[in-house]
């Protein structure tokens, strides 16, 4: 085929792109914080975009209750555990190149698993998102910085990009309620593929960075990726066949060898993904452990809360969606009022411990939940849970980025994410394992009295309430580091603090 013929054959739509493209200023402020806040949007919220639609993909591709939350679970590894390596990426071969790969490797995925005929299709298309993912958020970050000097600019466009960061997860859920209503669950991925392309023939209005020499740590990468992929697998393997099952023993025994040879390989590594030295500090240590746990909860509660509204109280994809707004609007909110007004007025560990203890509250108010329980019990918990949250997250994100030298920065902030990702996805298989073995002992003693639908439904609530007091553990977990093990820092200076946490914030998100 000619050129000539091509473009003739080019849609007109696709072609208006490319015209559009020529007409933008080469270097607009707005245009190129439009694109990076966009694909830092598409990449949070894919985390979560599937939950509503995961009742919908279960029946279409037949999944087991234990198998669906690999679903979720393998994007967020992939995701979480290259994450660190996607920045060194950006390092040596530039980031808006880094940047385009990732993204044109997350649209690409985003099409094959709309088309999945099978879960191991979707489940591969998943995967290979998270990897487009870490390949593209950290050059996102680091392309804004780069876009905006100067300090005015910069801290609004680190405020956006905050927000983004934060409400991006809770966003998933309403979008996905839409497309899974309006359209099909398949939509929940077909639709990253134009905003993709948009973002690619857009791309040139970003600068590219200077390359830097140096090495990458794939067996660091390679090791702590499978061996937690394994540990995940180990507990769903668990929750459909025992604890006993050989698959599930080797599946820990496997994970438990290959973290250990991650461990050494980053000790003897010439420039290591993850540098140990960053645990040596008490509180930064503590804040990455507590900030695991407090994710552990959430993906948790997102993940059974959507299947109550669906399977219990009967709600369309769209309504369910639509039942997490108020937890958008509370993260949005008492996250800007913590780094905003609460941070600088009570200090860093106050507004924390405060923030967790709201949250832990309201996931052990979602315990309570019943078989004749309505919406009414769920918008309370929602509201305290997302209100702690927002509290946390920011200092959270101070504590784990305090006193890093600058070359850790890019790791230590990296790390934040990873926490993030790797909590979401093993607390996640620790509260299935947890649902598998009580939906057996629920479905033992089921009245035979119930029809079907009610003996379901009697199994579902007794086995999610047990999931949602091992997420209340976890969130307990959580309290006691913060209270206890991290230590609040001394300051005299509270708008100087003020200005470092949203920087700091910015570039763990």
């Amino acid at each position: 085929m000619t050129i000539q013929s091509a473009q003739r054959t080019t849609s007109p739509a696709l072609s208006g792109l490319v015209r559009l493209r020529r007409l933008l200023p080469q270097t607009s402020p707005g245009l190129v914080l439009t694109l990076i806040l966009t694909s830092q949007l598409m990449v949070v919220l894919d985390a979560t975009i599937v939950n509503v639609a995961l009742h919908d993909i279960k029946s279409s591709l037949h999944f087991s209750s234990a198998s669906l939350s690999w679903v979720v679970n393998a994007y967020t590894l992939t995701f979480g555990g290259l994450l660190l390596l996607g920045a060194r990426a950006g390092d040596l071969f530039g980031r808006r190149r880094v940047f385009l790969a990732g993204i044109a490797l997350f649209s690409l995925a985003s099409l094959l698993g709309g088309f999945a005929q099978n879960s191991s299709e979707l489940l591969i298309a998943r995967a290979v998102q998270g990897v487009g993912g870490a390949l593209a958020s950290p050059s996102a970050l680091a392309l804004l910085m780069t876009m905006f000097p100067g300090a005015r600019e910069r801290t609004r466009a680190i405020g956006l990009y905050t927000a983004v960061s934060i409400g991006g997860a809770a966003v998933g859920l309403i979008a996905g309620g839409m497309l899974s209503e309006w359209a099909s669950w398949r939509w929940v991925l077909f639709v990253n593929v134009p905003i993709g392309i948009v973002l690619l023939l857009l791309a040139p209005v970003l600068t590219e960075t200077p390359r830097s020499t140096g090495h990458f740590d794939i067996a660091g990468a390679i090791t702590s990726t499978l061996g937690m992929s394994a540990l995940v697998y180990g507990f769903v393997k668990a929750a459909t066949d025992g604890w006993s099952d050989p698959a599930t023993i080797g599946s820990f025994g496997v994970g438990a060898l290959l973290l250990a040879a991650f461990v050494r390989v980053e000790v003897r590594a010439e420039a290591p993904i993850t540098p140990l030295r960053l645990f040596a500090d008490r509180n930064r240590a503590s804040s990455y452990v507590a900030r695991l746990f407090l994710v552990a909860g959430m993906m948790g509660m997102f993940f059974f809360l959507t299947q109550f509204l669906r399977g219990v109280l009967g709600y369309s994809d769209l309504k369910t969606g639509f039942a997490f707004l108020p937890l958008t609007a509370i993260v949005f909110t008492s996250s800007q009022l913590s780094s905003r007004v609460f941070v600088e007025r009570f200090g860093s560990y106050r507004v924390m411990l405060i923030g967790v203890t709201f949250s832990t509250l309201g996931m052990l108010w979602l315990t309570q939940l019943s078989e004749t329980s309505g919406y009414g019990a769920i918008v309370g918990p929602l509201l305290v849970f997302g209100f702690g949250n927002g509290l946390a997250f920011v200092p959270l994100t101070t504590a784990a980025l305090e006193g890093v030298g600058p070359a850790d920065a890019g790791a230590a902030s990296g790390l934040v994410n990873v926490m993030q990702q790797v909590g979401g996805a093993v607390g996640l298989a620790v509260l299935v394992t947890v649902f598998g073995t009580a939906s057996k002992h629920a479905a033992s003693s089921v009245d035979p009295a119930l029809s079907p639908a009610e003996a379901a439904r009697h199994v579902f609530v007794s086995a999610a309430d047990n999931a949602f007091w091992t997420a209340t553990i976890f969130l307990a977990a959580t309290w006691l580091l913060v209270a206890f093990a991290i230590r609040p820092r001394k300051t005299t200076d509270p708008d100087a603090e003020l200005a470092e946490l949203n920087l700091e914030l910015a570039l763990a998100d």
